[in-house]
């Protein structure tokens, strides 16, 4: 006869596992809401580098025409659906049904992201050939890339870099000496972040994340166009009493687009000096 009988206590919490649950980049691109169609057209007009002129002899002043590019985006519909039967729910630890919810939200958040990366993507300036590592030698040069492509470097120019990418930048002192920044950006290292008059952000989903060919970005607002439906993102939940099924569907309409290649440059990035060892 055995002298104990261990009882086994299961936390009634949940505990979130680690994933990407939360859209960070269509505040940085042009996004427009769609109320019916497929597609979503954007008009890109410049004056075709046009220069001054003077009054022509007849005494009259030369006109011109607008240069316009259309810029089609395909928008398509993403879903996803976490379901659970009746009973499974009632045999699980925790609150299943708001994990369903949870769990769901955070695949098609997720996906706005992938589809805006994606566009990023489709860029073709490169500030270097060979993978390095950030430093303010190079951030600078995606910003002069940017210039020299007439693109305003202001307040809508976004750095978007990996995990890696950020402890490179945080390793340097016009990063983080009071010399040169007013905060002091290691007491609480944020992972959005002003610096050389943009914005920063670090995001784990960028092509390559934590291996030596990285792809990091430095792009204007401008550049990239985000379209969804004007409902937005739609969060349902249900039960399915023919099943005795508990669901959770997170659907959304929208899609992303390169609309002026000169408005971003892409790095190539050596990430692989922070990844883990076995």
């Amino acid at each position: 006869m055995a002298e104990t009988a261990f009882q086994a206590l299961y936390d009634s919490e949940l505990i979130a596992g680690y994933e990407r649950n939360q859209s960070v980049l269509r505040q940085t691109c042009t996004t427009r809401g769609v109320v019916k169609g497929n597609t979503f057209v954007f008009d890109i007009v410049d004056s075709g580098s046009a220069s001054a002129v003077t009054r022509g002899v007849n005494g009259e002043i030369p006109g011109r025409a607008n240069s316009q590019a259309q810029v089609t985006l395909q928008m398509a519909e993403w879903h996803d659906r976490a379901e659970m039967t009746g009973f499974n729910i009632f045999a699980s630890q925790g609150d299943q049904r708001a994990a369903l919810q949870r769990t769901s939200m955070g695949v098609i958040n997720r996906k706005v992201d992938d589809l805006i990366i994606a566009a990023l993507g489709d860029g073709t300036q490169f500030a270097g050939v060979a993978a390095a590592t950030l430093d303010m030698s190079l951030a600078m040069r995606a910003l002069v890339i940017l210039g020299n492509g007439n693109v305003p470097t202001g307040n809508d120019v976004v750095g978007l870099i990996s995990p890696a990418a950020w402890g490179y930048l945080l390793q340097q002192k016009e990063v983080t000496s009071k010399d040169y920044v007013d905060t002091s950006m290691l007491v609480s290292a944020p992972k959005m972040f002003r610096w050389l008059g943009m914005e920063w952000i670090v995001h784990s989903g960028l092509p390559g994340n934590g291996t030596a060919s990285e792809e990091i970005y430095v792009y204007h607002k401008a550049a990239i166009g985000s379209g969804m439906n004007t409902v937005g993102i739609q969060s349902p939940v249900g039960y399915d009493d023919k099943h005795d099924m508990s669901w959770a569907r997170t659907s959304f309409y929208g899609g992303a687009k390169l609309l002026q290649n000169t408005g971003v440059v892409c790095i190539r990035h050596d990430g692989s000096g922070f990844a883990a060892t076995a």
